[in-house]
């Protein structure tokens, strides 16, 4: 299951303009696969914060209903992108040295 995301992370790094310095040997520099692999972890950290958030009651005055469902959504999506680009919990790490494994292979 891991190796589909990697695989979907390296197709993300893949998408991405080649024309830029710092050129591995299949054409992606090593910022387009950084980024493609902290994007994986911040979609990742995310869904973790979004588990977290689901068993704390909003109830109130000023509490609960749709916007606050989305506006949650909204932060958890916002404090994995900050988690991740922060340093994360190593995911990204090894994404992207997967992902440079995979690059290697192919070429």
């Amino acid at each position: 299951m891991m190796d589909s995301y990697v695989s979907q992370a390296f197709d993300v790094a893949q998408s991405q303009s080649s024309k830029a310095p710092n050129l591995n040997p299949a054409g992606k520099t090593n910022e387009q696969i950084r980024a493609a692999a902290e994007d994986f972890e911040a979609v990742f950290l995310t869904q973790m914060v979004e588990q977290m958030f689901s068993g704390v009651s909003t109830d109130g005055m000023f509490g609960g209903g749709q916007g606050e469902k989305i506006f949650r959504s909204m932060m958890a999506q916002e404090y994995g992108k900050v988690m991740a680009s922060n340093g994360g919990v190593g995911i990204a790490d090894e994404v992207a040295r997967e992902m440079l494994k995979m690059q290697e292979a192919r070429s």
